[in-house]
């Protein structure tokens, strides 16, 4: 499939220890991960799973996988700007996400809402 007429492929921005977690996956669940974010950044559909988080925020979503022993998940802010930002990624071994992984999750949504309000202040002082 074609990229969409002027999206440039999107940057990953790790949040925290996110991509460190992914790392620790079995290599399997790595890869349907990296492809999946593989396809986020060129503007297409991924083919894994995804779930709007809207407990977290708008535009917060959820990729999910699993194998026999776990499910795996990445929480992501879509695309701002030319960036697609990576918040968390943890496992779990029951169908509820824990009050803790969805305070991560927030927080650190937090953390990039901040840093880009001060980018966007300089520039404007630019």
């Amino acid at each position: 499939m074609a990229q969409p007429i002027g999206l440039r492929r999107a940057a990953i921005s790790w949040e925290a220890d996110s991509r460190e977690v992914l790392r620790g996956w079995p290599k399997p669940i790595r890869e349907d991960f990296g492809v999946a974010l593989g396809e986020l950044q060129m503007g297409r559909s991924a083919a894994l799973p995804i779930r709007p988080m809207q407990s977290i925020a708008s535009g917060v979503f959820e990729l999910k996988d699993s194998d026999e022993n776990k499910w795996y998940r990445l929480i992501y802010l879509a695309r701002v700007g030319d960036t697609i930002y990576v918040l968390h990624c943890f496992t779990k071994a029951t169908a509820k996400t824990d009050r803790r992984d969805l305070a991560t999750a927030k927080h650190r949504l937090k953390q990039v809402q901040q840093r880009l309000r001060e980018e966007k202040k300089n520039e404007t002082r630019s």
